[in-house]
């Protein structure tokens, strides 16, 4: 059951809403089925005798009773409430019992004050009502609601449990601003899948990912179509900034604009310079971590696959300040990889990327961001442009997928264990945007590699068969009846051609953390072998690089560090 809290000046155009048949119709039967004191409050819905007119008359009345110096600009408070999908449908009584609960728990009407704000609860839809009350009190004091939406979260959350509805995760207060209902009206009416808010908190996050300092930042910003202002001193210095999405304008014509502090907690001018700085202390800036060369796509993601797998081992192990910093890191990958995935997979990763924003804030502040390992990685990701999603680039793009996958699930194990529900649902959630995306992107690069294993010899077959055995003991029979079986013997093939010993590098795979939550067992393998055996990842392209490694990679303790179109300059910065 959630509330969802907003502030108003017209008490009639609200009601005409509620009363009216809706945007598309769907508004059946609107009715009250409480309010302050049923016995004075008319209902338009149920008595068509009495006018919305009047209706409205009796809930400004204490509003208008004050002298207009005292008036609230704004003196509607506009709570609706709604059940979760899978709930059964509540009664009006039902329905009345919450709205009381709702009003109490806020400080609108607290529960024998007969001095109160006015308040009614109308319902024109199974599964939600609308609370609408006017913000001045019968003695004409303001309502103590400070903290209502809170409040109101809290009472929801215990409705849930009295009326034996599904039980949502209890928040925290660490969540970004959620967009209002006026903010979603405004997206629908425009067209747009998300509201201004959310895309540009998606376009500064993505700003984010691998910049090197401000100056970048800021331009990344400029580049993605997104308005910028920034507040100076009087010396010219950058004091804060301010972002609008172009044609959002108010009534006024004016941009809407939102500070970064609004968007997030963690994205206001202070906090990121915050993150840079660190970046900065830690032997040098970040655009000087990398040679100056563009990497392709498929290079940047191979390189990147190893680094999220060691972060995955690592925030297992550490202590809450490091592991912020390590989920912040893997968000910001997360951001690079949604800013330029291939059109078959964009909107799985964008998903993913915005859901795995909450698994990175709690309580607990990322006082170390130093992980110049993982930033560098996002940074050659978006330096490397867009990912045409097919042949290398494809098997690649595969490939890091999968190991996102295992390391969100990580991230929602961790957060788990410390009783962090928002956070750890936010990071299961991101997992299955991601799987979907995998799904997509290895389509083509796994069903060539599984023809290429059933053209082996029966005796070839035979022997690499052993030496699944041999690594994994008592688990070949599940093995070989996933999807991936063919494609992990043909990887343990190329392996052998390419000099390695397939045995060896098998067991180096196998030591890895997070296999056991794989989906697919053989797909996780066929993707870790491929990588540290430096092997394509398409076999259909020319080996990326079959040289056998001096020697491989071993998980390792690394720190860590946060995220539209358009990549940035490939070309790394210096400090201005």
């Amino acid at each position: 059951m959630v509330p969802d809290i907003s502030l108003g000046g017209r008490t009639y155009g609200l009601l005409a809403y509620l009363y009216g048949p809706g945007r598309r119709d769907e508004h059946l039967d609107p009715h009250l089925v409480a309010s302050w004191r049923p016995e004075l409050t008319p209902d338009p819905g149920r008595d068509p005798t009495t006018t919305l007119k009047q209706l409205q008359e009796r809930l400004d009345l204490p509003v208008q009773a004050v002298p207009e110096h005292r008036r609230p600009k704004r003196h509607v408070w506009h709570c609706p409430v709604r059940a979760d999908p899978g709930d059964r449908h509540l009664s009006d009584a039902e329905w009345a019992e919450v709205a009381r609960r709702v009003v109490a728990a806020t400080g609108i009407a607290e529960e024998g004050d007969a001095q109160a704000c006015r308040w009614i609860a109308v319902r024109h839809a199974d599964d939600h009502i609308h609370i609408v009350a006017t913000l001045k009190r019968e003695d004409g004091r303001s309502p103590r609601r400070h903290d209502d939406y809170n409040r109101a979260q809290s009472e929801c959350r215990q409705i849930e449990k009295d009326f034996g509805l599904r039980q949502l995760n209890p928040g925290d207060r660490t969540a970004a601003k959620r967009p209002t209902s006026a903010e979603r009206a405004k997206a629908e009416r425009a067209g747009r899948t998300a509201t201004a808010r959310e895309i540009l908190r998606d376009h500064v996050r993505q700003a984010m990912a691998g910049a090197a300092d401000e100056d970048e930042f800021f331009d990344r910003l400029t580049e993605a179509g997104v308005r910028l202002d920034r507040r100076r001193a009087p010396s010219g210095d950058v004091l804060g900034y301010k972002v609008a999405l172009p044609g959002d304008r108010n009534r006024a014509g004016e941009p809407v604009w939102f500070p970064g502090s609004r968007l997030a907690p963690d994205l206001s001018l202070p906090k990121i310079r915050g993150r840079l700085d660190s970046q900065e202390d830690a032997d040098g800036p970040l655009a000087q971590s990398r040679p100056r060369r563009r990497d392709g796509p498929a290079r940047a993601r191979r390189e990147a696959t190893g680094i999220v797998e060691r972060t995955t081992t690592a925030y297992t192990d550490g202590d809450e300040a490091e592991a912020a910093a390590q989920l912040s890191g893997l968000g910001e990958v997360l951001d690079a990889v949604a800013q330029t995935s291939p059109a078959s997979t964009r909107q799985q990763t964008t998903d993913a990327a915005r859901a795995f924003e909450r698994a990175t804030r709690w309580h607990t502040r990322a006082e170390r961001a130093d992980d110049r390992a993982v930033r560098s990685a996002a940074r050659s990701i978006i330096q490397a442009g867009n990912a045409l999603g097919r042949g290398e680039d494809g098997g690649a793009t595969a490939m890091l997928l999968s190991t996102l996958v295992l390391a969100t699930l990580a991230a929602a194990r961790w957060h788990a264990a410390r009783r962090h529900h928002q956070q750890a649902a936010a990071a299961r959630q991101s997992a299955d945007h991601l799987r979907a995306a995998y799904r997509t992107a290895a389509t083509s690069p796994l069903r060539a590699m599984r023809a290429q294993g059933r053209r082996l010899p029966e005796r070839v077959r035979t022997r690499h068969t052993g030496t699944v055995e041999a690594a994994l003991p008592g688990r070949t029979g599940s093995l070989r009846r996933e999807g991936g079986w063919d494609a992990l013997v043909a990887t343990l093939d190329q392996a052998k051609r390419a000099g390695h010993d397939p045995e060896t590098l098998l067991h180096e795979a196998v030591k890895w953390r997070e296999l056991d939550t794989a989906d697919t067992v053989t797909d996780v393998l066929v993707w870790r072998l491929r990588r540290l055996g430096r092997l394509p990842a398409d076999p259909g392209q020319h080996r990326a690089d079959s040289r056998p490694p001096k020697q491989q990679p071993q998980p390792a303790q690394v720190h860590t560090a946060t995220p539209t179109r358009n990549p940035v300059s490939p070309e790394p910065r210096r400090k201005r």
